[in-house]
């Protein structure tokens, strides 16, 4: 049966040893953060997910949610006990703003808290995780009346939050919605359409369900530019906060998935539903991407979260499966068979796991505290800096992340053999679940286009210029160390191999666009490449201190220093044949015909 645990030494070594975030003392949030604050908060977090989320994790797999003839959800047996439990925690208020009713503390906090909760049941924390960018949404664009109306209820959990943006003929391409927002004439909307694909769209979880739905108003302009931002509760919200008539919407039906089946993914019909707008007119697209950030980093956090707890099931299967003999000769001579760890194969597939898993949680906790630099940081250069590495590096967490991410979990799967098909192991269920990630809050091939076509420009290229000063300045300070020396040196060619890409693309890009969208997911990984050996380098490092300095889990740390070096010698030449693959252009990628595709 699949097994669980909470990474906490892991998570406690990369705040504390890595980042470091008792320098941060005097931001705010970060002044709650102590320490002993921490390490408790992870305790707990972590004994939640282990005994509350993950043992209903595979039973709401094979139940799924329920739509009724009403058009009532309910969730599977045990979700609607384990959210009343998990809001009663106060889990919902860990990084939510003080003045509503939140806990305050930094977002380098709030996403292990998260990951511990997407691997344990990523069905089920999608339910408070998209209220809690819907939150983001609100707290930007919204008016002051819309934040005392509807806030301090959802950062409390007693109401839920979603995003409508897709439609039966548009996903990416917002412009196409059809979805009508027609004014009232006392400040509402009547909003009709109907939106599929729509996480938490319908349950049993909560009182209320605060819709953030995508519109245009009559004399929009039929583009993206004409696309408005509106609330849309399921139950109308009285002036004291107390629940109204039920609003005019419905969930049509719930979309037959490949994984998550325990989130109610719904096709939502609003039939002249109420609503109000958020922020200005036919400026939704970008109050939503506010909470679309939000979003694919939260997603980033589900292919960690799954990539790991696929993982952990596949060491502890290697452990404990016996076949064959080891190719140096038996390794366990009383038995009849060594176990599935001695055999180079396997131990390829958990070491590449273990790389992926450790460096990718590197990433998102330093993601996470540029979050937090962005908004607290003291001086206005540092907080445009992390800002722009924020934005940077979210399609590659969301992109590159979840890619491997998904690798990791096939590859865990493929540890079991033909156990690993069976459903009794619960490693189907994790490729499954692993699978959406690619895929929704924007696939991934658009995450690349996002990243070289706005990112790479934004601001005169400012970002990745400040990306690759980082890098280069660490390298150059590590290679003053005989220990870190080759990895260093490794990593600043793979630095190089990724600025010859961005330059590759100035030069190329103009002149033949096609070029940048056939090379732009080759580009995403080598930018992952870059930023997990930078996390490495900086565990290497890291952990060399603890063992010198005599403190720490011996083991533990030594695991970083092997672990890094085979990050160096399996993953950073990579780099180097993904550029040549963006030189080698679109040409013969773009020269068939649809026609010929399909010519015998």
């Amino acid at each position: 049966m699949p097994v669980y645990r909470a990474p906490i030494q892991d998570t406690l070594f990369q705040l504390n040893d890595v980042l470091g975030i008792d320098r941060y003392a005097d931001l705010p949030g970060f002044a709650n953060a102590s320490p002993d604050m921490v390490e408790a908060v992870l305790t707990e977090a972590g004994k939640f997910c282990e005994e509350v989320l993950f043992p209903i994790n595979r039973s709401g797999d094979l139940e799924g949610c329920t739509r009724h003839e009403d058009g009532s959800v309910t969730t599977p047996e045990g979700f609607k006990e384990a959210y009343k439990a998990y809001c009663e925690a106060g889990w919902t208020l860990l990084n939510q703003p003080e003045e509503f009713g939140g806990q305050g503390l930094p977002h380098v906090l709030g996403f292990p808290v998260e990951e511990y909760r997407m691997a344990a049941n990523q069905a089920f924390a999608m339910y408070p995780g998209l209220t809690q960018a819907a939150v983001s949404a609100l707290l930007v664009k919204g008016s002051d009346e819309q934040k005392r109306l509807y806030v301090p209820k959802m950062v409390s959990g007693e109401w839920g939050g979603t995003m409508n943006l897709t439609e039966p003929q548009c996903g990416t391409d917002l412009g196409l919605i059809r979805t009508r927002a027609v004014p009232n004439g006392d400040g509402s909307y009547s909003i009709t359409g109907t939106k599929i694909f729509i996480s938490s769209g319908e349950h049993d979880l909560t009182d209320n369900i605060i819709h953030l739905v995508l519109a245009k108003t009559p004399d929009a302009p039929d583009s993206v530019k004409g696309i408005s931002l509106f609330i849309v509760p399921k139950y109308l919200v009285n002036d004291d906060g107390s629940l109204g008539e039920r609003n005019t919407l419905s969930c049509g039906s719930i979309e037959h998935k490949m994984g998550i089946h325990a989130n109610a993914t719904c096709v939502m019909n609003y039939d002249g539903a109420k609503g109000w707008m958020v922020g200005e007119e036919n400026k939704g697209l970008a109050a939503m991407f506010v909470m679309m950030n939000a979003a694919r980093l939260g997603v980033g956090i589900q292919g960690l979260g799954q990539a790991d707890i696929a993982y952990q099931n596949a060491v502890q299967y290697a452990q404990d499966r016996r076949q064959g003999r080891a190719l140096t000769g038996p390794q366990d001579p009383a038995q009849k068979a060594d176990p599935l760890f001695v055999h180079p194969d396997v131990r390829r597939m958990l070491m590449d796991g273990k790389a992926v898993v450790e460096g990718l949680r590197g990433l998102c906790l330093w993601g996470a505290l540029q979050v937090d630099l962005a908004h607290g940081a003291a001086s206005e250069e540092e907080r445009q800096q992390a800002d722009d590495l924020v934005s940077l590096l979210t399609p590659v967490i969301k992109g590159y992340g979840t890619d491997k991410g998904y690798d990791v979990a096939t590859n865990a799967q493929q540890v079991f053999g033909g156990h690993g098909y069976i459903e009794e192991q619960g490693m189907s269920q994790y490729v499954r679940d692993a699978r959406i990630t690619m895929i929704y809050e924007g696939a991934n091939g658009v995450q690349a286009m996002d990243l070289v076509g706005r990112k790479l420009a934004q601001n005169g290229g400012r970002a990745i210029q400040a990306f690759f000063a980082i890098v280069d300045a660490e390298c150059a300070a590590a290679k003053d160390k005989p220990a870190f020396a080759d990895f260093a040196g490794q990593l600043e060619k793979a630095n190089g191999e990724l600025k010859a890409a961005t330059m590759w693309f100035m030069a190329n890009g103009m002149t033949n666009p096609n070029n940048v969208g056939a090379g732009a997911h080759h580009y995403m990984h080598i930018m992952g490449i870059v930023a997990l050996g930078l996390m490495w380098l900086r565990m290497a490092e890291a952990a060399q201190k603890a063992l010198d300095e005599g403190r720490g889990n011996t083991a533990f740390l030594e695991a970083k220093l092997v672990t890094a070096r085979h990050f160096g010698e399996r993953f950073i030449p990579d780099a180097g044949a993904l550029r040549r693959k963006i030189e080698a252009g679109s040409e013969a990628m773009m020269a068939l015909t649809p026609d010929q595709f399909f010519a015998a």
